[in-house]
């Protein structure tokens, strides 16, 4: 029982990395407008940044980008 128990809190231990949420800053030149994504953007979006482990500092970051403004 206490091998299971070890063998659980290890897998626990490094899943729970593998399953952390991570926000991107992406540019769309068509547009030209910032978006945060989920995942890498890929192209014709331009990567402003990331990843940001919250929402929150993905809001940050774009606020100061210069290419998010207005």
């Amino acid at each position: 029982m206490r091998k299971y128990l070890i063998a659980a809190v290890l897998v626990t231990a490094f899943a729970g990395p593998a399953l952390a949420e991570q926000f991107y800053v992406a540019f769309d030149p068509a547009s030209h407008k910032c978006t945060m994504m989920h995942s890498q953007p890929a192209a014709p979006m331009k990567s402003m940044g990331g990843p940001y482990a919250t929402e929150d500092e993905a809001h940050k970051a774009m606020a100061g980008m210069k290419d998010c403004e207005g």
